[in-house]
């Protein structure tokens, strides 16, 4: 497994959700989609703390309401069970009754206490859950065919094109700790934590409460600065399972690599939030904005977000047009006491805007910029030293064009 250092953390290029040790997972087909995976499972060999962070969205789906109601027992995950294809959303009392069935019958499956199993959905909003096709998917799970990460990974897909995964190494206590993780997401994505289902695995011996700080954090940081569209779904969550297997001594704010461990996990979750954002729905180009200069990171990240939300940014994108004017027009909405005569704008290395007043540019030179796969846009507020960075895509016509059929 080849590994790349960043700053003490070295990021397995082929690292996945089973990286740490004592996991497994894998996916099949139980026919709630046509041919495609659509039952996906995580399994570690003992239990984990765990945490999770959900969707903001008033409507939260069924299965979050039964993964809180698991975690809240003791704070601990053994597996986590997923199907694509039905939401379980908007479906009344029946949503969480299915929901409690589909986790009670994976428990069953497992061996394990029902309140160590959590569960997600994602897929169209109204169906009731098809709970005869799950248990006949729920069959095939002994079967080697089924067992692999890459089939996790496209189990949970609804509009993705590609897998989403990451995996991180560093050390603790002198042990070796990894942390991995998968993702789904393309469309229905903005900040605020109504993104996307994440999933995240460490063989660190971290406690649920210290577990839920760090993700909060890493969330905030990660997913929470993305968007592609604007719209916040019903299901979404991050979830995060730490099994201990590793041997290091517990991390908590007090020991010394824990500063590591949090930055190995805002590592992980930012490379799945980015890999969601270049795949927006028909996007095709990931759109990076850093803000620097705010008098706080909170300030850089509402500037940050208000840039990559705009609509106007996002089609100049697409047309490689270098309109600096959008960029501006974002940070003057974006809700901070910004001014004008410090704001300073570049598109990549190429200066366009500075200290309030636009500078002459090369506009093929810009127009290149603009075609590359990615671009990467940086704002300058020249009130502090705060910085922050968001994530997005361009919008496209493929973009209508997905979500005017979706459900056919």
């Amino acid at each position: 497994m080849m590994t790349t250092a960043v700053s003490g953390i070295n990021v397995l290029t082929d690292g996945c959700v089973t990286s740490p040790n004592g996991y497994s997972a894998g996916g099949v087909h139980c026919g709630i989609r046509r041919k495609k995976l659509d039952l996906g499972w995580i399994f570690s060999a003992t239990p984990a703390s765990s945490a999770g962070v959900y969707t903001t969205n008033r409507f939260q789906a069924a299965p979050l309401s039964i993964t809180k109601e698991s975690i809240a027992v003791e704070q601990k995950l053994q597996a986590v069970l997923v199907n694509s294809g039905v939401a379980n959303a908007c479906t009344g009392e029946q949503g969480l009754i299915d929901a409690r069935w589909m986790r009670s019958a994976f428990a069953r499956l497992l061996g394990i206490k029902e309140h160590l199993a959590g569960v997600a959905s994602t897929g169209l909003i109204g169906p009731e859950l098809p709970v005869s096709k799950i248990e006949k998917g729920l069959i095939k799970f002994g079967e080697p065919e089924s067992h692999g990460a890459d089939l996790f990974e496209t189990a949970i897909q609804t509009t993705d094109t590609s897998q989403k995964r990451a995996a991180v190494q560093f050390e603790a206590d002198g042990k070796k700790i990894t942390v991995g993780g998968a993702a789904k997401g393309s469309g229905m994505i903005h900040p605020n934590m109504a993104t996307m289902l994440g999933f995240i695995t460490t063989d660190a011996d971290v406690s649920g409460q210290d577990l839920q700080k760090a993700l909060r954090e890493a969330v905030n940081r990660s997913f929470n600065m993305i968007t592609v569209d604007g719209d916040s779904s019903t299901n979404d969550m991050v979830l995060i399972m730490a099994n201990g297997k590793a041997g290091n001594s517990p991390l908590t704010e007090e020991h010394p690599d824990w500063e590591t461990f949090t930055q190995a996990l805002e590592k992980i979750c930012t490379m799945l939030a980015r890999q969601i954002a270049r795949d927006g729905e028909g996007a095709a180009r990931l759109i990076e904005t850093t803000v620097t200069g705010a008098a706080t990171e909170e300030a850089a990240g509402k500037v940050a977000k208000a840039v990559i939300s705009s609509n106007l940014v996002k089609t100049a994108v697409f047309g490689t047009d270098p309109n600096w004017g959008r960029i501006v027009c974002a940070v003057g909405y974006s809700g901070e006491p910004v001014e004008p005569e410090k704001i300073s704008v570049k598109l990549g290395h190429i200066p366009l805007f500075k200290n309030g007043v636009p500078l002459p540019f090369d506009e093929i030179e810009g127009i290149a910029y603009l075609n590359q796969e990615t671009v990467s846009i940086f704002v300058d507020l020249g009130q502090g030293e705060a910085e922050a960075t968001a994530w997005g895509c361009d919008l496209t016509y493929d973009y209508i064009k997905i979500n005017a059929s979706y459900r056919t």
